[in-house]
């Protein structure tokens, strides 16, 4: 199953900077020491640290002490390896014997790319993931590498189904990179109406949440975010159908079944799915380059709504967010230092000092 994301105290609306460098080596060196093989530890602190910058805190450095407890439990196998298993023309499938799960997705993007060059497409099935961050980062490694790339991930059940009362599918993410001769354009969303974080945030500050977030256990819809049971799907049918299909194309299609097995009361793993596109077999690279840029400026010049200062394509605000912070450092929530400083203590893990420019 996917993991949640920890309670947010009220506290954390407090920030620290930190530089983007000596968060990540603070990262790396923390899971380190809760067992991650270095390979694994330097993977899953870029990845976590590229979210921080990109303002995607819930996907953060935040992480690291379930992922450490993860390990902890036998839930992560901080050496292993992924594999492939086989292969078939442009398709692959992984193995990734519950090894980090920013490796494993790097792994599976690596082979797509691979099979695409070969193939024009190219199509990685991972299965036995464990929890992969934000799945935008995979995606745009394909897109910095001149290819389309196609992310998806399947966990077990955290959202309702469109009509139901209590959890059936999960908050399936799905992202897509592209290319450009401007900034690539990134799209990295959930199939639940809201992020899980959001409505945690909300319990820790003692606020209320709109109606639409989530559900009681009866399925009455709340704005008390104590008593919400599961998350609503984005758009209703929409959205659940979407989470469905994206559990057929990374789950049933490889004979490794979360949602099933989940409701059945069996258990389950995590799979995902890495797909790229050369997009030489389809048009020229440097043109689909320029019209991609072409396209998105298009967009951006049409006329704004009222309150609306500027027009953004997916992706954009993360990287100008990434942009500043990798000048200025990131802001760190003061509670996740927090837990953060414990696990150092624990280890011996020397903090990184709070940054002023």
């Amino acid at each position: 199953m996917a993991e949640q994301v920890l309670p947010i105290a009220l506290e954390e609306r407090v920030m620290s900077t930190l530089r983007a460098a000596d968060l990540k080596s603070y990262a790396a060196a923390l899971l380190t020491a809760g067992g991650f093989a270095q390979v694994h530890a330097e993977k899953t602190a870029d990845i976590l640290v590229w979210a921080n910058a990109r303002g995607a805190d819930s996907h953060g450095v935040l992480r690291i002490p379930r992922y450490i407890e993860m390990v902890e439990l036998g839930k992560i196998d901080p050496s292993a390896i992924p594999v492939i298993e086989k292969r078939s023309g442009s398709v692959a499938v992984l193995d990734a014997m519950n090894a980090p799960g920013a490796f494993s997705m790097t792994a599976a993007m690596d082979e797509a790319i691979d099979l695409a060059s070969q193939f024009s497409i190219g199509w990685c099935s991972a299965q036995n993931i464990t929890h992969a961050g934000a799945v935008g980062y995979y995606a745009l490694q394909a897109a910095m590498r001149g290819y389309v790339g196609i992310v998806m991930t399947a966990s077990g059940p955290l959202m309702a189904y469109h009509g139901a009362r209590v959890s059936g599918v999960s908050t399936n993410p799905i992202s897509i990179g592209a290319p450009s001769s401007g900034r690539p354009l990134l799209l990295d969303m959930s199939t639940s109406t809201v992020a899980l974080g959001k409505i945690m945030f909300a319990k820790d500050a003692g606020k209320q949440i709109p109606e639409g977030w989530g559900i009681d256990a009866n399925g009455t819809p709340v704005t008390d975010p104590q008593k919400v049971a599961t998350v609503t799907p984005l758009g209703g049918p929409k959205g659940s159908g979407l989470s469905l299909m994206i559990e057929v194309l990374s789950s049933v299609l490889i004979g490794n079944p979360v949602i099933s097995k989940a409701l059945s009361g069996q258990g389950g793993s995590m799979n995902g799915v890495a797909m790229a596109l050369n997009i030489s077999a389809f048009s020229n690279p440097d043109s689909f380059a320029d019209q991609i840029a072409t396209l998105a400026a298009s967009i951006k010049s049409l006329p704004k709504a009222e309150g609306t200062d500027a027009i953004l394509m997916p992706g954009e605000r993360g990287f100008l967010l990434s942009e500043a912070r990798n000048e200025s450092g990131i802001p760190v929530a003061e509670g996740t230092l927090k837990r953060l400083s414990t696990l150092a203590e624990r280890f011996g893990v020397e903090a990184p000092a709070v940054y002023t420019a």
